[in-house]
């Protein structure tokens, strides 16, 4: 069944950032936009590329009202160790959540219930902590994190504007569309 639509169930975690332990729940998806970006494991292999990546678009993120958390199935330990000997993870300044537990992993439907980890995931959630976009990759292929800076415009200009949507390779300040009888069969 789709997330697409459903608010983030309740959990509770702990999370590395900044040098600090913290803790993490579905509240502070709320308020702000929000991505949560699965990932396998630490101290791998495509995982450090995409989280490095995510690093490089998070002030644009920041700029638009947008939090970034990481998650994997490593505990916040395991973030601190990866962070604190990577050059690639030692430049990350977002939230890494742990979920030894594979509850939160569990509640975004991406645990590997076999291996115990996690599929890599993208989620979007909106400031009411609803999910509005959601991508799922195989291990093998890597995520590029400049593509969430339109999603999150489309879905924050969708949100700001009822009843109109955007089109594919939708820009900010291009053409949006309104649904109505008038466009169907005309696009």
């Amino acid at each position: 069944m789709s997330l697409i639509g459903k608010e983030v169930q309740s959990f509770n975690a702990k999370a590395y950032r900044n040098g600090e332990f913290i803790d993490v729940t579905e509240e502070n998806l709320k308020g702000q936009w929000s991505i949560v970006c699965f990932y396998p494991a630490d101290f791998t292999f495509v995982c450090p590329t995409e989280l490095e990546d995510l690093q490089a678009q998070y002030p644009t993120l920041k700029e638009l009202g947008v939090e970034v958390y990481s998650v994997s199935t490593d505990s916040h330990f395991t973030h601190k160790a990866w962070h604190d000997t990577s050059d690639a993870i030692g430049k990350i300044t977002y939230t890494m959540i742990g979920d030894p537990s594979h509850q939160i992993s569990r509640i975004f439907d991406v645990l590997i219930e076999e291996e115990g980890m996690a599929d890599r995931g993208t989620f979007i959630i909106d400031p009411d902590g609803v999910i509005q976009a959601l991508e799922i990759n195989a291990d093998g292929i890597g995520r590029d994190a400049s593509t969430l800076v339109n999603k999150i415009k489309a879905a924050q200009y969708v949100r700001n504007n009822p009843g109109e949507v955007c089109p594919a390779k939708w820009q900010e300040g291009s053409e949006t569309l309104k649904p109505s009888l008038d466009l169907v069969g005309k696009i």
